[in-house]
């Protein structure tokens, strides 16, 4: 069973909370005692102890002040600074709107020379066509409440970005389930469209387009949560709650291992545009 990344994100707060707790009990201290060192509340000890509540800077500074281990205090603002980014709420994302969103990833693409993204649920982003794509952001924009629906600006900001596919010094790999052509997400017309632009996509040069098979059997890995891999260095993962940032090179190097056995159960060539053609033809 796979463990969902949303864990991965509180053992990192979980880890800073227990070094803390360690310093403390090293010192001798009690959580009043602590606390009263501080100058909080003790339930405040408490509720960091128990990474209920994420330290500030300042807190880590006195806490290691209090239990004389100041010099271990950079190391663990750095340690809380990382955990706390690595879970990012999407109502935080999108409050300047969906096509800010958009543009707010441009930079990363065109930083990254090699992005794996693997997906069992929709279309990758930098392969959507224009009315796919609108009606997935107009889905997400009914789905989150946002006062404003710019879902339809998004989808065209969303097709801009996806220029970095033709730039050169990229390369991308694209794996996704067979069950992603078949998700009625928008229309027919929109749906054929996206197909169609599949079958030209997997043709690109700096593009490899695998498919992994519903028929497949005895699968080597199962269907994961969508997750994007930008080089060796970051990894994405989409939850329905937030998206989180994965930065430890271990977890990195879990999602490089599940990628790779993922990517060996998919077609390509000539296999997945029958694939593609069979759920155009599914369409009729």
């Amino acid at each position: 069973m796979s463990v969902s990344p949303s864990s991965s994100a509180q053992a990192a707060r979980e880890s800073v909370a227990h070094r803390l707790r360690d310093l403390r009990k090293e010192a001798g201290l009690t959580i009043k005692e602590l606390a009263r060192q501080c100058g909080w509340h003790y339930s405040k000890t408490s509720r960091v102890e128990n990474a209920l509540t994420g330290p500030t800077a300042t807190d880590i500074r006195k806490w290691c002040a209090a239990a004389g281990a100041g010099d271990q205090a950079r190391d663990l603002i750095v340690q809380s600074l990382n955990a706390e980014s690595m879970y990012r709420e999407w109502r935080h994302q999108v409050r300047n709107g969906l096509k800010q969103l958009q543009h707010s990833l441009v930079r990363l693409y065109r930083e990254t020379e090699l992005l794996r993204v693997y997906s069992s649920m929709l279309v990758p982003g930098l392969l959507q066509t224009e009315g796919y794509a609108a009606a997935v952001l107009r889905t997400a924009a009914r789905f989150r409440e946002l006062p404003v629906d710019d879902s339809l600006e998004a989808a065209r900001a969303r097709i801009e970005r996806s220029r970095v596919v033709h730039e050169p010094g990229h390369r991308f790999v694209f794996v996704i389930e067979e069950s992603v052509l078949h998700y009625q997400m928008a229309d027919v017309d929109a749906m054929a469209a996206q197909l169609g632009n599949l079958l030209s996509a997997g043709a690109l040069p700096a593009v490899s387009l695998g498919i992994i098979p519903a028929a497949t059997r005895e699968r080597t890995h199962w269907p994961e949560e969508t997750f994007s891999v930008y080089d060796d260095k970051l990894v994405s993962v989409e939850l329905v709650s937030a998206e989180v940032k994965v930065t430890q090179p271990s977890e990195i190097a879990l999602y490089l291992k599940a990628f790779e056995q993922l990517r060996g159960m998919a077609v390509y060539g000539a296999d997945a545009r029958a694939l593609i053609v069979k759920a155009i033809d599914a369409l009729r």
